[in-house]
């Protein structure tokens, strides 16, 4: 079956399946024996020099005006749609979806409308010292589901950054996938930028739209 028709159908079960995991938690512990294989490579590795093909830009986000306001700006995937994400009543049931460790989800740049299934999601934090590299490993500890995670120092843009490439297992989709995230600390607090994807396959199409903001982040003025 072509894989644009499968992805027609998945689109329509993403819905049921996002409901499913809020109901049975937001983190899922982790599969006692779980004998499903994971569908990212046993040690995964930042992406940089991994040769993706270059994303086009389509906008920025971040500054003073845009559709979400940041720690620090970069430029969006074409067709990539960024939305500011409300804050939830503290007694909400999606609230906890929301935090991740000491962070705060800012915004959702949505793939669905250049074709993926998945997200870029910035998380912010107003501490303004400190390294990315403990910022990252805060935010990835928060996550009980993510395993095998690879650091790496790196540049994003002009800012000293790190990022981080691991795996995470969904007992509703009974299955492990890849996910990349990176971290920088500026005057106006600290921005994490993740992205995940429905899949591993997903994750792999997206990862250029994430290269390109990794690579044109600037510290918002």
């Amino acid at each position: 079956m072509r894989r644009d028709v499968v992805r027609d159908g998945v689109r329509g079960a993403v819905a049921v399946v996002l409901a499913a995991a809020v109901l049975t938690g937001c983190g899922e512990e982790k599969k006692p024996g779980a004998s499903a294989a994971p569908s990212s490579p046993a040690k995964p590795s930042p992406t940089s020099g991994s040769g993706a093909a270059a994303a086009k830009a389509g906008g920025a986000v971040g500054s003073a005006g845009s559709a979400c306001a940041l720690p620090a700006t970069f430029d969006l995937a074409a067709k990539w749609k960024p939305k500011p994400v409300a804050a939830e009543a503290a007694d909400s049931p999606l609230a906890g979806l929301a935090k991740q460790g000491p962070f705060t989800l800012a915004c959702e740049i949505d793939a669905k409308p250049a074709g993926h299934i998945g997200f870029l999601r910035a998380w912010t934090i107003t501490t303004t010292s400190g390294t990315p590299r403990a910022a990252l490993e805060s935010f990835v500890g928060a996550d009980k589901n993510a395993r095998k995670p690879a650091y790496q120092e790196i540049k994003g843009g002009s800012l000293p950054a790190t990022e981080v490439a691991y795996e995470t297992y969904s007992k509703v989709m009974d299955a492990s996938k890849q996910e990349h995230a990176l971290a920088v600390v500026t005057p106006k607090g600290t921005l994490v930028l993740h992205l995940g994807g429905l899949d591993t396959q997903e994750h792999q199409e997206m990862l250029p739209a994430y290269e390109l903001a990794k690579s044109s982040l600037k510290a918002t003025r």
